[in-house]
């Protein structure tokens, strides 16, 4: 069971509004997993030439943000941004951001990178996906889409870790509803290529292959079609990059999913109980996705890609 949550804001006029729907409709996944939950948030971009948000999380809860941040200040002479909120933080180095990074992974070990990008921010936890949207502040995130996931473990831990979003490369992240039967293959053909995997979860197989893929090359249409070909399982997988959100079902489409579409918003949930309060929803395009059928939306201009 799980529940995927997707939502792209069309008008930039309503990129306020991105948190207060998305968390309504987490909340409404929260039966379909009720042990961890995440949210990646496609927000502003980092200002300036190769600046980089990376998001960070301390779960111990120990870690002072600023004396982190001054920290990497002093050591790359640059400034550097830090907007907390518990124990996750945005950091946000400005310039080059390769040697920041370096810094924070030998210095703060403790501090267990969650994504690096341009515009992407991302929050995971263990606990009640209620408590995670308040303890995160989740209604009052501002963007252009969102990715989120309310999870019920089947074939991994319960951590933070093991919590959705995954996140590979910059501004890409995936969130999963099923179960893949080959993750160790894929694991061991994607080390091969010089992948580093952080858990054992099937979903993070899935997010690296394709992802290799587009920096292989490929387009996201291309990548996913790969994925028909190699990721061998049920699956309903909701992607986001920096400029598109993208849905995919496995060719049985085992596992659930709805769309709403308007002029304001796509809005994508396992059960349409998740997109009923959004306004406007009763005049709203509202399909259920097609087995192995692609659906890619772009950020600029909000329009149905394939």
């Amino acid at each position: 069971m799980c529940g995927i949550v997707g939502l792209l804001m069309k008008d930039p006029g309503k990129h306020h509004l991105l948190g207060e729907y998305a968390t309504k409709m987490l909340e409404g996944m929260a039966t379909r997993g009720c042990d961890s939950a995440g949210l990646a948030a496609y927000t502003g971009e980092a200002e300036g030439d190769g600046a980089r948000k990376i998001s960070v999380f301390d779960p111990d809860g120990n870690l002072d943000w600023n004396e982190l941040a001054e920290g990497m200040r002093k050591h790359i002479g640059r400034d550097v941004d830090v907007s907390a909120k518990g124990n996750h933080a945005v950091v946000v180095p400005r310039g080059a951001a390769d040697e920041a990074f370096r810094w924070m992974v030998e210095n703060r070990p403790e501090a267990h990178v969650l994504s690096v990008g341009r515009s992407i921010e991302v929050y995971k936890d263990a606990g009640h996906p209620f408590d995670i949207a308040e303890r995160y502040g989740f209604a009052e995130l501002s963007g252009s889409h969102v990715v989120a996931h309310t999870r019920m473990a089947t074939e991994s831990a319960v951590t933070w870790a093991h919590a959705h979003p995954f996140t590979v490369g910059e501004d890409f992240c995936l969130v999963h509803n099923g179960s893949l039967s080959n993750p160790h293959s894929l694991r061991r053909m994607l080390e091969r290529h010089g992948m580093r995997f952080d858990t054992d979860n099937d979903t993070e197989a899935a997010a690296r292959f394709l992802e290799w893929r587009l920096r292989e090359g490929d387009t996201m249409e291309e990548a996913i079609r790969a994925g028909f070909r190699e990721l061998d399982g049920f699956y309903t997988f909701l992607i986001g990059t920096g400029e598109q959100l993208a849905l995919v079902r496995d060719p049985f489409a085992c596992k659930p999913a709805v769309a709403a579409e308007t002029d304001e918003y796509v809005a994508i949930a396992s059960e349409f109980r998740s997109l009923a309060h959004l306004p406007g929803v009763s005049d709203a395009d509202v399909f259920e996705p097609m087995p192995e059928e692609i659906y890619v939306w772009n950020k600029e201009p909000a329009v149905l890609a394939s």
